[in-house]
């Protein structure tokens, strides 16, 4: 079993208003790529890392990174282009393959290796998840800007789970998944695995492993920074 961890770190960020790429925004002086990194090395279930960034910035995310064993490639405009991109790259002798958002720089090493433990005992894709504590509803289409709309009736909160990354997968599955035509409705490469008829199975996520998105967001990820 050969893995090689995909890093999506190619997203600019705007929602945040860093005026940078997300990745290379600083939690105490570090970027959150970085950040990202030393917790999935920590895991030692990888055996490379491939890293997708900005294209027009891979002088610096070659400096971020500051390791040769870790290759920084260009990815592409959207996240879907930049697994693509990484895992048409890999080599035919890579068997499976973790997917990892650097925007989720706090994930603990326990996530992976819950992952790559279900992969090794034979599971084709693999999700971590955590529960959803608000209510769900679903509106229907036509919302305002203001969200004014039209509930048409709320999900049973005891069945749904907040998907995280890494995600892992074999990679003939990973490459089956991402050679199955654009569909706006998909958001992950688990669901993209799941419509070309791969099982998906879940692990316990962490809460620590939430994606850093908004302002707000800088404010847990300094408290994570601390433990």
């Amino acid at each position: 079993m050969r893995t090689t961890a995909l890093v999506a770190a190619a997203g600019l960020g705007l929602r945040l208003g860093a005026g940078r790429p997300k990745a290379m925004v600083t939690i105490q002086g570090v970027p959150l790529l970085r950040h990202s990194l030393t917790r999935l090395m920590a895991s030692q279930v990888v055996d490379d890392i491939v890293v997708l960034a900005p294209p027009d910035a891979l002088p610096a995310f070659t400096d971020i990174v500051a390791d040769p064993t870790v290759t920084v490639i260009a990815g592409g405009d959207l996240r879907d282009d930049s697994i693509r991109i990484g895992v048409r790259s890999l080599s035919p002798e890579v068997t499976h393959v973790l997917v990892h958002d650097a925007a989720r720089a706090f994930t603990p090493p326990g996530v992976f290796q819950r992952v790559h433990e279900a992969l090794a005992k034979g599971a084709a894709a693999v999700t971590p998840v955590i529960p959803v504590t608000d209510t769900v509803a679903q509106v229907a289409s036509g919302v305002d800007r203001e969200g004014r709309g039209t509930v048409t009736h709320s999900l049973v909160r005891s069945r749904l789970r907040a998907v995280q990354t890494p995600q892992g997968f074999t990679r003939v599955a990973l490459l089956r998944a991402h050679e199955a035509p654009a569909d706006p409705d998909i958001t992950d490469d688990a669901v993209r695995a799941m419509r070309c008829g791969y099982p998906v199975i879940t692990v316990r996520g962490d809460e620590r492993a939430a994606k850093i998105t908004n302002p707000p967001d800088l404010l847990l990820a300094e408290h994570w920074a601390d433990e």
